[in-house]
């Protein structure tokens, strides 16, 4: 790693427990998602809930954008402890219900009451960060992050098949809230101490509303994801309608201006929204289109999603070793671009039936792009925060990650039915043989294409936040909580995102 000015290094191996605490419940949440997707068919077949099997995974990143907003609001008010405490309880005990149920709405409630508390944690990790870590370390912690997604994307699918063969599917849940406990325990000494933040947070009146828009959003973005479920005409109607609400209803939870992407802290929503929305929303059509147009078997069409892990990781690891010398805002565009380029890759591969080496080989620039976009995107969201803004802009960053994806996602799969003529999960068909050439491919990547040029096109306004602005590395001890180095300044230079954290409440 890049050395870092004494007194930010002499911090980074002081919380060396503290860092590895959360790169550690990082590797937890990725594993827990790669092995729930590899044994949930299972799941299905045995306790007979094929009909809940959508829902199964709607569900929890519905009721996360609640968890999420809570978080958000509470870590303004009396600091990340209470609500990481609260979060982590609730994620545990959602592993727990999910892991002995013996019926499939019974761990669908087991899987909502985890989506609740992984977002909570989520929001609640990001404000650890920006309190404990001065702003010099955040794009090293970052990268950290990102790298704690390689090896679950690699061995999580083999593990978790391989419990289940040995110890049978419930102790991939069990297994999982086990290791959480004694991982959230270094974290807890370490957020005691981070009480409420210098400033103002946001008053119970608003925070109540906060969360009634979020029950808006998750009933919107659930919505969204069963209308792929209906058949073709009712499913369009749905989606649209429900993409009209969750529209309405997270503005409000969203800094002022989000959704025209204004300079500054807006455009780093709204660039989040889309790039996750096509990064992600393509994704989902990568392994799928090598199946079914050229033959693959599943471990070959993961070849793409694979390789695309680890650019992700690698260039999460570039930037973090450049730190602030290369700006943010030059990573976010670059990053933006090669996303795009990897999804216009994926478009035009479908499009004009070119080879499926073409499509590997872009889709690992897409990944290699996220690598650099979304850490620098999380690093801006921090540096436009200040004390008692940095819960509720960790909130609606992380909100506008999880409604942008599953937006893309839904729409795309409403789009693939109506071209081809299926219904069901994503579109898929019943046997997944009734696909009608590869039409639905080209409209899918089409929908994901669309996003990707627009977050290209939004990626250059996101700006310099206060502190990369004239950035001193050896400054800015977390020790004040952010009160010190980036102060009074901070609200002014933030071209008012102080103001729109406000006026979103």
């Amino acid at each position: 790693m890049t050395a870092l000015p004494g007194a930010a290094e002499a911090l980074w191996r002081e919380r060396r427990t503290t860092t590895a605490a959360l790169v550690t419940l990082v590797v937890l949440v990725a594993f827990e998602s790669f092995a729930v997707t590899t044994v949930m068919p299972g799941v299905a077949d045995v306790l007979d809930g094929h009909a809940l099997y959508a829902f199964a995974f709607a569900g929890p990143l519905a009721t996360g954008v609640v968890g999420m907003v809570v978080a958000g609001t509470w870590s303004d008010r009396a600091g990340p402890f209470r609500p990481f405490l609260a979060g982590s309880v609730l994620f545990v005990v959602g592993l727990v219900v999910a892991g002995v149920a013996q019926t499939m709405p019974l761990l669908v409630a087991g899987r909502l009451a985890q989506g609740l508390g992984g977002g909570a944690v989520n929001v609640t990790l990001l404000v650890t960060l920006a309190r404990a870590y001065p702003p010099a370390l955040h794009p090293r912690a970052f990268a950290w992050f990102s790298a704690a997604w390689v090896l679950p994307s690699l061995v999580g699918p083999a593990v978790a098949g391989l419990v289940a063969q040995v110890a049978g599917w419930r102790w991939v849940f069990l297994g999982v809230a086990l290791l959480v406990v004694p991982t959230s325990l270094p974290l807890l000494r370490t957020l005691r101490p981070l009480g409420p933040p210098e400033g103002a947070g946001t008053a119970p009146a608003d925070g109540r509303r906060r969360v009634v828009r979020a029950v808006l959003v998750a009933a919107a973005v659930l919505a969204l994801n069963l209308a792929v479920e209906l058949p073709a005409a009712p499913s369009a109607a749905l989606a649209a309608a429900a993409g009209a609400a969750a529209l309405v209803a997270v503005r409000p939870l969203l800094p002022a201006g989000a959704l025209a992407a204004r300079p500054g802290l807006p455009s780093v929503i709204t660039t989040r929204a889309l790039v996750s929305g096509a990064f992600f929303g393509a994704q989902a059509y990568v392994p799928y289109l090598l199946t079914q147009r050229d033959g693959w078997g599943p471990a070959a069409s993961g070849l793409a999603l694979t390789t695309a892990a680890l650019a992700w990781s690698g260039m999460s690891a570039v930037q973090g070793r450049l730190g602030h010398r290369l700006a943010s805002r030059d990573a976010v565009r670059l990053g933006t671009v090669l996303v795009a380029v990897g999804v216009v890759g994926g478009f035009v591969t479908a499009a004009a039936d070119l080879p499926p080496a073409v499509l590997v080989a872009t889709w690992t620039s897409a990944g290699a792009g996220m690598g650099l976009a979304s850490s620098r995107l999380n690093v801006l969201v921090l540096g436009y925060s200040v004390p008692g803004t940095q819960g509720t802009n960790s909130s609606a960053m992380s909100i506008s990650d999880a409604v942008g994806s599953a937006t893309a996602l839904a729409v795309s799969g409403v789009l693939f039915a109506l071209v081809t003529g299926t219904s069901g999960a994503g579109g898929h068909g019943a046997d997944g043989g009734d696909v009608a050439g590869t039409a639905g491919f080209v409209a899918a990547f089409a929908l994901a294409a669309a996003l990707a040029v627009g977050s290209a096109l939004t990626a250059p306004r996101v700006g310099t936040p206060p502190s990369e602005a004239g950035h001193d590395e050896g400054a800015g001890a977390p020790g004040a909580a952010g009160s010190g180095a980036d102060g009074a300044g901070a609200r002014q230079a933030s071209a008012g995102s102080a103001d729109a954290t406000a006026a979103s409440t």
